[in-house]
């Protein structure tokens, strides 16, 4: 399979430099909203739990919104933070539209399947995006024949491939259900977002030359009168 490297026009631009500090800004705004949200919670002794989702409740239906901003603990929300600002980052960079898509399909997709499917637990963090963005970016460049698609998949697989465990019921007081959930929506996804967001690829002089070649060949060769048939 040809890998095709993008037109260091498209991604050496200043719009392109200028879209990945955006990016980055807004990457860490995420991750500073977690942050503040836990301190606060922490500086006001306020209990998670009723943000969370408390599957096939009444109760439990906020939680779908509100349970991704919430953290047990500082060791869960530093668990999430690093790999937060590294896959929003990647999928704004290289996914941009389709981010658009994901973030919200990971976000609101995941907290339904465990409304809906969970065991009876309270479920809450900002895993299920972790696992949405992650296998989306992985599977995703394993479907395109783009140079910067298969270097984040490399690179997402080399930091976080030990994610995959985290789908199983293995771990006590792990939402094992918001991992699965979460990495399904991705990967449906990424199949069907796969002709999204590909990059204009390097065009090389030869191939400029093919282009002129065929053409020439194509305009000397005779061509049927009106009305006269085709000969083979």
């Amino acid at each position: 399979m040809q890998i095709h490297v993008p037109d260091p026009d498209y991604t050496g631009s200043e719009r392109a430099r200028a879209h990945f500090r955006l990016a980055v800004k807004i990457a860490f705004g995420l991750v500073g909203l977690l942050w503040f949200i836990y301190l606060t919670n922490s500086a006001l002794g306020q209990d998670p739990e009723p943000f969370g989702i408390h599957p096939r409740q009444w109760i439990g239906l906020p939680g779908i919104v509100f349970a991704p901003l919430v953290h047990g603990g500082f060791e869960h929300l530093i668990a999430n933070s690093l790999p937060l600002l590294v896959l929003v980052t990647v999928m704004l960079v290289v996914y941009p539209l389709s981010a658009l898509r994901v973030v919200p399909a990971v976000y609101l997709g995941t907290g339904i399947a465990v409304w809906l499917f969970a065991r009876d637990s309270v479920h809450f963090g900002a895993s299920g995006l972790v696992y949405g963005l992650a296998s989306y970016v992985s599977v995703a460049g394993l479907l395109r024949r783009d140079r910067r698609a298969v270097a984040a998949s490399l690179v997402v697989w080399f930091m976080y491939g030990s994610l995959v465990w985290g789908v199983l019921p293995a771990q006590p007081g792990v939402s094992w259900e918001t991992h699965l959930a979460a990495a399904l929506i991705g990967v449906a996804f990424a199949i069907a977002l796969r002709r999204l967001d590909v990059p204009p690829r390097k065009r090389y002089a030869w191939e400029g030359e093919a282009d002129e070649g065929s053409s020439e060949d194509a305009s000397s060769r005779p061509h049927a009168s009106p009305g006269e048939p085709d000969r083979l």
